[in-house]
């Protein structure tokens, strides 16, 4: 009976179980746009949601920026302008592997740890495996590009 009810909410597109509460869409949307990070050797692949400030990301690419670290909590960078923001909450609450805009101060926020819900803080997207090329000492050079 269980497996019956399981086969019809799947065929009539009714997911199983509440969807991850990412603050977006989920890696693997056909939808959503796929990046990469180059530090040196390293790559890190990541994916931007299907959201204006994402898409507005995305039109700035490729890009080469320096991330600092700060509070402990995240790696920033100036990204010199507001990412158009229309339709999105008024602050978001940070995971690790979070890529957000802290719109106040323009820049690009990565998060390394979790944070408390921020006004101000827009996500972008997320990193699709470990980012820990991103936690060293100091600061990091990355080259910010679309995936081909």
């Amino acid at each position: 009976m269980i497996r019956l009810l399981a086969t019809a909410l799947v065929a009539a597109h009714i997911p199983l179980a509440a969807p991850a509460q990412s603050g977006g869409p989920q890696a693997g949307d056909p939808q959503m746009t796929a990046i990469r990070f180059v530090i040196g050797d390293t790559v890190l692949s990541a994916t931007l949601d299907d959201t204006a400030p994402a898409r507005d990301f995305a039109s700035m690419l490729p890009m080469d920026l320096t991330l600092s670290p700060y509070h402990g909590v995240e790696m920033v960078g100036d990204l010199g302008r507001e990412l158009d923001s229309a339709g999105m909450p008024g602050s978001y609450e940070p995971k690790t592997g979070d890529i957000t805009q802290y719109a106040p101060w323009k820049n690009l926020a990565i998060f390394t740890a979790p944070f408390s819900d921020s006004r101000g803080l827009v996500r972008l997207g997320q990193f699709d495996g470990p980012i820990d090329a991103l936690t060293g000492a100091g600061d990091v050079t990355v080259r910010i590009e679309l995936e081909n």
